[in-house]
C-alpha cells in the first residue's frame, strides 16, 4: 500500500464541478491499493496517516499528530501511484489492485481512520477529480507498507 501525504490548511475534491469532500486543516492522503495488499496494509496505513507527527508544536518541531491538532482526512483513491515508469515512456500498471478490491481496501481505510476518531472525506472511486490543496509547509510524505 503506497499513500502520498500531504499536510494542508485545506482541501477539496471535485467531480464533474461538484465538490465531493472538504476538509480544512489535516492531511490530504493519496492512497493506492497494490495486488498483494490486504486488511493488515490497510489497518497499518490508518495508524501510521492518524499518529504521523508532522504538525508543528508551540516551539514550531514537528511533533504533533492528526489526533492532536484535531486535524481532518481528505482521502483520495490513486491507483496511479502504482505506475511504474522504469520501461519505455507509458507507465505499466501491473502492480496496482484489481478494482473491486482496491475499493475495498480504500474503503476499509476511511473506516479505520474515521474510528480513530479522526473526521474523513473523501473523492469518488474510479472517477475523474479535480484535487484541490493548500500544501502548508510544504510537507509532502511517501509512505508505503508492502504485503508480506
Amino acid at each position: 500500500m503506497r499513500a502520498v501525504a500531504q499536510r494542508v490548511l485545506s482541501a477539496s475534491v471535485s467531480v464533474d464541478g461538484e465538490i465531493k469532500g472538504k476538509i480544512g486543516r489535516g492531511m490530504c492522503v493519496l492512497l493506492a491499493a497494490s495486488r498483494t495488499d490486504g486488511d493488515a496494509e490497510v489497518e497499518w496505513m490508518a495508524e501510521k496517516i492518524v499518529n504521523l507527527r508532522i504538525f508543528e508544536d508551540g516551539e514550531g518541531k514537528m511533533n504533533l499528530s492528526l489526533a492532536d491538532v484535531g486535524g481532518s482526512v481528505l482521502a483520495v483513491s490513486q491507483f496511479t501511484l502504482y505506475g511504474d515508469c522504469r520501461k519505455g515512456r507509458r507507465p505499466s500498471f501491473v502492480s496496482a489492485g484489481e478494482p473491486e478490491e482496491a475499493n475495498r481496501l480504500y474503503e476499509h481505510f476511511k473506516t479505520m481512520v474515521a474510528q480513530m476518531g479522526v473526521p474523513v472525506e473523501s473523492g469518488v472511486f474510479q472517477a475523474h477529480m479535480i484535487v484541490e490543496i493548500n500544501n502548508d509547509g510544504p510537507v509532502t510524505l511517501i509512505i508505503e507498507k508492502e504485503s508480506v
